[in-house]
């Protein structure tokens, strides 16, 4: 089978704003309660609300869920982008009402949402037990209570351009590259300047990319467990900070480009870069915005061991006069043989542990990465990913700021690596 991995997960980062639409909601939400009514008609039938964004891949499960329960009918709203999704949350959940029975969340908006667990139902139960990655599981857990199952999740591999590597006199074939990457950071930068020195094109696309892959390898990043800041004295942050710069602007391993930018997808048919780092929602990104250009394939390897980005959930809201029905829905979407047919209409990838031993997922190829067995790969790197940080509500508004300072020096080149540090630390005090 050959699959295309769309995002459900994906996010743009978003800056202070979200944290000012979640500092309202909580002043809303002690003087608002209540939700919509419930909505059993006369017939009996239980209209069930489901709102999601991207590509969950839930259309045809939806009718096979309505078909086994004829007492169901489930109404989808489908948002375009995440971000839409985001506001429309925030907005109903301070409005104290209009939210759906279900409403999918991104892993990112966890932090802000965790804040107000008491506005979502505990969906843990003996039926769900043992049922995703322990991180996976761990991230939608406030004190014991489960307030979202998950769906998807975004290990990451590295692609990469083999036309470019052969061109530079790299090895090319998936395993070979996996084992020239295999190592640490610093192994990755070292490669890509034994490229660079035979090729025009870049290592990797921007500095903000390699830094993100390095930072979702540290626990505790930004903020220590109990909610202290720690972004601007944290050695591990100014270090990799420091060293991803070096590398990028001082070494010109990157091709200065901003993530999600025109430039950036544009760089994809101008062949700027020879590798980027990739969470299995990507490859669809990179298959469109590379469309049709040949070379793309994806190595099973990712520096510094395991990274995941992105992945979400679904939360039944308390505002629903549902909750029941609702969880019977989401535990029924959620479970390893429905996720698997998601991965197989939209190619989100399956966080369930059950999942990863389904022949449909492992046999899976892409035919845009050189036929690569994408299924295998992703599960590998999905079982790589050992711990994944810890994100409190600080955290977006910090990592939008330091994504500002890298852009500064690599992108924008308006500032060196040490003024735009100190902007950086100004921008983290404000916060506190």
């Amino acid at each position: 089978m050959s699959t295309k991995p769309t995002s459900a997960g994906r996010a743009r980062r978003r800056g202070p704003a979200v944290a000012a639409s979640v500092a309202a909601a909580a002043l809303l939400l002690t003087a608002c309660g209540g939700g919509d009514d419930g909505a059993s008609g006369d017939d009996g039938k239980v209209t069930l609300s489901v709102s999601t964004f991207n590509e969950f891949g839930y259309e045809d499960l939806f009718k096979e869920y309505e078909a086994a329960n004829p007492n169901v009918k489930i109404v989808h709203d489908k948002k375009a982008t995440s971000d839409n999704a985001h506001d429309n949350l925030n907005t109903k959940l301070a409005a104290g009402s209009g939210l759906s029975d279900i409403e999918g969340i991104e892993v990112d908006w966890l932090p802000e949402l965790k804040q107000y667990s008491d506005q979502f139902a505990d969906l843990a139960s003996p039926e769900v037990e043992g049922r995703w990655l322990d991180w996976k599981e761990e991230d939608a857990t406030v004190d014991g209570k489960l307030i979202g199952y998950g769906t998807d999740v975004g290990p990451e591999g590295v692609c990469y351009r083999a036309d470019l590597f052969a061109a530079a006199g790299l090895p090319t074939d998936r395993e070979e590259v996996a084992k020239l990457l295999e190592g640490d950071w610093d192994h990755y930068f070292e490669v890509g300047e034994q490229f660079t020195a035979k090729s025009d094109a870049a290592w990797y696309d921007s500095a903000m990319a390699v830094y993100q892959g390095q930072i979702n390898q540290v626990k505790n990043a930004y903020e220590e467990n109990d909610g202290k800041v720690i972004a601007t004295e944290n050695p591990e942050v100014k270090e990799i900070y420091t060293k991803v710069l070096e590398n990028s602007v001082d070494k010109d391993l990157s091709a200065h480009l901003e993530q999600w930018s025109d430039d950036y997808e544009a760089g994809f048919q101008s062949g700027a870069f020879a590798t980027t780092l990739c969470p299995g929602w990507m490859l669809g990104s990179i298959e469109g915005n590379a469309a049709g250009v040949e070379g793309w394939d994806i190595a099973n390897v990712f520096p510094g061991g395991g990274g995941n980005w992105g992945g979400s959930y679904l939360t039944v809201p308390t505002q629903g006069k549902n909750q029941e029905e609702a969880i019977k829905l989401a535990q029924w979407l959620t479970a390893p043989e429905q996720q698997i047919k998601a991965f197989e209409a939209k190619g989100t990838f399956p966080s369930q542990t059950e999942a990863y031993e389904s022949d449909t997922l492992l046999n899976s190829t892409n035919e845009f990465f050189n036929d690569a067995p994408v299924g295998k790969i992703l599960v590998d790197r999905a079982n790589a990913v050992t711990m994944t940080p810890f994100k409190g509500p600080n955290y977006f508004t910090i990592n939008t700021n330091m994504a500002q300072a890298l852009n500064r020096v690599d992108v924008l080149k308006t500032d060196d690596a040490n003024s735009s540090w100190e902007k950086f630390v100004a921008s983290v005090d404000a916060l506190q």
